[in-house]
Parts: structure tokens; C-alpha cells; sequence
């Protein structure tokens, strides 16, 4: 009798729990995104779109040094944005006719579908399209590109050894921080759940705020080189926009894709003879800061 008593208070608790429980996790679901702030809103105001396949891409084309035919076309990262380059925008123009970047689709101010089978394969040519709605796809272009888009490059570098039609001509390629050797690469927890696609995913999607993106994030980058609180806000913001955290899981099929295609993308930087350049930490920082202020 006491036991039967004892089970059925623990049941009406457990009710209560789930009761309260319920509105403040609807709540928290329904956080809004954060605002962007002033300089994120600017980038987003001094960008264009571009139709792909009716998705429309989000992309900055700047016109720098007069008379230079040098065309520069970067490749963020992942889970952030074309923003990732602001620093080093103004000076590029000094050295670059041409300054150009998007935010792949998935990413920043791009659309994000959902349910999508992103593929970097589909990045690829997203990034040709751009070149060609731009008129320059027979142009020869110099690659900048950071951890996801390193993978974007070696495709593209892919497509450029093969000589097929309408691909891009690449003149010189950088690669920064990316893992470019699948077997290399140590995921995080929370990225081995996402990619794997299980059950959990969509949960963890929905259930990722900025503290979690944050504390996952920082360790990344070097003790001088850490972004600041505002810094990983205004990131927040690019991944929240179009609700871009709930294809987080879909994105991360890239490392899948990486393992999958390996030979093809590994073996397409090895046997080309393109100038390329491959750097990693302050080293990064040091060619980033080159290429920004070296005058043609």
C-alpha cells in the first residue's frame, strides 16, 4: 500500500515536471535569431543574390586595384559564412581587380532547404555558376579557400585537371586550415552524432543554442588567434538565419563525402601544376596578411 502510494506521487511529480516542462521547451524552441549587428547587417547590405536552380545565393563582388587582371574568389569555411573574410576584404582590393565570395548554399544569408541533400559536388558548381552570372567563368581565377571549402576547391581543382567544358581555369590556389586528408580528421562528439544522421540528430539540431555552438567552437582556433564574444555572435547569427541550424546535420554529410571521395579530391591536389599553397595555424595568418597587403 505504501509502495503503491509512493509510485503514484512520483507519477503526479513526473506530470508536473513534464507539465511545466513543456511551455518552456516550446519556448526555447521559438527563440527568435539574434539581430545582426551593425557590421554584419552592412556586409548583408553591400551583397547581392544570385539565382541557382530557383535558391537563391548570397555573394560580395568588389572591384579593387585598376589594372590589374588578378581575380580572387574565396571559399569559407564551415559553419560560418563569406563574413569569415571581412577582415582581409579591404586589403585584398588592393591587391585583386576583382574581390569575391558566397555564402554557400546551406550557409550565411543563402538559402537553406530542408529536407536537402547538400553535396559538395553541388557547391562546386554553384561556385562556376556565380562565375558564369558574373561573366567571368573564362577568366583565369586565383582560389582562397578555408576548411569546407578547401574540399570545394579540390573538386573544382578536380573538374580544372579533367579540362571539361565550362569549368573554370584556376591560376593559383591557397588551402587554410582544412582537413584535407580524411583520415586526419577527429570530429567532435557532437559533429559524429549530427553527421551520422540518426535519431538524435533533428533533436540536437533544435536543441543548439550559442552557448554550445560557442564552447564548441573556440577551441579551434589558437590561443592569439580566438574570436571575441561578438565575433561568435555575429557567426550565431549567420548559422540562425532561414533557420540555418536545423541543416547543421546535413552539412556535416561533407565528412562523409571526404572519406567517400578521397582518391578523387586528394588526387586531384597532388597531380596538378598550378602555384598552391598550404598552410595551417599563425602560419595562415601570416600568408593571409600577405596576400592583404602585397601591391601587384
Amino acid at each position: 500500500m505504501v509502495r503503491r502510494d509512493r509510485l503514484r506521487r512520483m507519477r503526479e511529480w513526473w506530470v508536473q515536471v513534464g507539465l511545466l516542462a513543456m511551455p518552456l521547451l516550446a519556448a526555447y524552441l521559438h527563440i527568435p535569431p539574434p539581430q545582426l549587428s551593425p557590421a554584419l547587417h552592412s556586409w548583408k547590405s553591400s551583397g547581392k543574390f544570385f539565382t541557382y536552380k530557383g535558391l537563391r545565393i548570397f555573394y560580395q563582388d568588389s572591384v579593387g586595384v585598376v589594372g590589374s587582371p588578378e581575380i580572387v574568389v574565396l571559399l569559407h569555411g564551415f559553419p560560418t559564412s563569406s563574413y569569415d573574410w571581412y577582415k582581409i576584404w579591404e586589403g585584398l582590393t588592393l591587391r585583386f581587380h576583382r574581390v569575391i565570395a558566397l555564402d554557400f548554399l546551406g550557409f550565411g544569408f543563402s538559402d537553406k532547404p530542408r529536407p536537402h541533400h547538400y553535396s559538395i559536388f553541388e557547391q562546386a558548381s554553384i561556385v562556376e555558376a556565380l562565375l558564369r552570372h558574373l561573366g567571368l567563368q573564362n577568366r583565369r581565377i586565383n582560389l582562397l579557400s578555408h576548411d569546407y571549402g578547401d574540399i570545394v576547391a579540390q573538386e573544382l581543382l578536380y573538374r580544372y585537371k579533367q579540362n571539361r567544358s565550362g569549368r573554370l581555369t584556376i591560376k593559383s590556389l591557397c588551402l587554410s586550415n582544412g582537413g584535407i586528408f580524411p583520415e586526419t580528421h577527429r570530429p567532435l562528439l557532437l559533429q559524429k552524432l549530427l553527421k551520422d544522421g540518426g535519431v538524435l540528430s533533428p533533436i540536437l539540431t533544435r536543441l543548439m543554442n550559442f552557448f554550445v555552438f560557442s564552447r564548441g567552437l573556440t577551441p579551434v582556433f589558437g590561443p592569439y588567434t580566438r574570436p571575441s564574444e561578438s565575433e561568435l555572435w555575429d557567426m550565431w547569427a549567420g548559422i540562425r538565419n532561414n533557420d540555418g541550424n536545423l541543416v547543421i546535420d546535413s552539412l556535416l554529410q561533407y565528412i562523409n563525402q571526404r572519406k567517400k571521395f578521397r582518391r578523387r579530391w586528394v588526387g586531384a591536389l597532388a597531380s596538378v601544376t598550378i602555384p598552391r599553397k598550404r598552410c595551417h595555424g599563425p602560419q595562415c595568418r601570416f600568408w593571409m596578411t600577405t596576400l592583404a597587403t602585397i601591391h601587384s
